[in-house]
Order: structure tokens, then sequence, then C-alpha cells
């Protein structure tokens, strides 16, 4: 079972993650690629919300909040939704949380008594492992019916970088007063 809740593209947070997501990725990082941009871009509004960063649900109805618990159900195909969709969250999670929230990333791999694996995952790893299966899968073509693998694969060769523009964003967002971002972390990261 999984969340749909979307922000709609005329939003003005979309808006303003597509002007900041061009700006660090243009100035920052020197890449101008407005596929990834735009995805990126997509991720950072759509993640605004926590429904969508947590996605899906275990049989209980609870968020499937661990990597490791994504990836268990990936593989077992337990979860009842698309091995592709699984392995995009994946993707997507691991590259907003690298990226936007490494302080959550190191403080989970400081309890050694996790309930959940993820204090072993590589993170970036696990990210571009994910990528790379979601552009290998046959079902590529995305919601407008334009094939998705060559996005997917350079979000997978080039995750680092992906995850560094996200540092410049979050450096950005700092200087803001109040930002969803904000919010998502004191709700579900503290």
């Amino acid at each position: 079972m999984e969340s749909t809740h979307r922000i709609s593209d005329q939003h003005p947070l979309r808006m303003f993650f597509t002007i900041l997501t061009e700006k660090n990725f243009y100035e920052q990082l020197g890449w101008v690629d407005h596929g990834v941009i735009r995805y990126v871009a997509d991720l950072l509004a759509d993640f605004s919300h926590a429904d969508r960063v947590y996605r899906f649900q275990d049989r209980d109805g609870r968020r499937c909040t661990l990597v490791s618990e994504m990836l268990r159900d990936a593989e077992s195909g337990s979860s009842g939704v698309p091995e592709r969709d699984v392995h995009r969250q994946i993707g997507d999670f691991t590259l907003f949380m690298m990226g936007l929230f490494p302080e959550h990333l190191a403080r989970l791999k400081t309890r050694i008594l996790v309930s959940g694996g993820d204090f072993l995952l590589d993170y970036v790893k696990v990210g571009k492992r994910s990528y790379r299966i979601v552009s290998e899968l046959p079902e590529a073509a995305g919601e407008d019916g334009q094939d998705e693998a060559p996005l997917f694969r350079k979000l997978s060769d080039h995750f680092e970088l992906c995850v560094a523009g996200l540092g410049c964003i979050r450096e950005d967002l700092r200087r803001e007063p109040d930002t969803p971002l904000d919010r998502f972390r004191e709700r579900f990261l503290n």
C-alpha cells in the first residue's frame, strides 16, 4: 500500500525548488542537464510532504522508514508494489537523505542496536544500484510514455554529483527561515 499525495505542477513550492535546483546545479556544479535538474526539483517538491518520503507501508499499515525494509520488499516482492516503483523509491529516498539530511544518517550509523539494518547500508551504493535497476527494467517508460531509462542511468552514474547538488541546495535552504524541510526534520528525523 502506498500514499500518492503529490504537489501540483503549478504549485509555488515546485517552482521554488525548480529555480533553486537550476541555480545550484548550474552555478555550483556546472552541470546543465535539464532532465536531471527537473527530476531533482520534482523530488524536492514531492518529498516536502512526508507521505511521499515514506511512501510505502508494511502489511500492518506502518510506514516503511528504513531502506533495509524497502530492499527486503523489493527483493521478495512481498509489498505488492512493482519492483520498479520500490527501487525508484529507494533511489529517491537515499538521494534525498544523503543530500539534505546527512546528519540523520550519521546518527543512524552510530546506533548499533537499531531494530533495522540501515546502519550497515552504504546509501550511495544502494541508491546507485536502485536507480540502475530502474533503468534496466522493461517498464522504463514514464507516465507520459517517454523512455526514462537514460534519466535513471544518469542518476545512477552521477549519484554522488546529485548528492553534492542537494548539499548546495541544503545550504541555500539553511539561509531561509521555516522551510518545509525544517518542518520535516523536526517531525520525522529527531
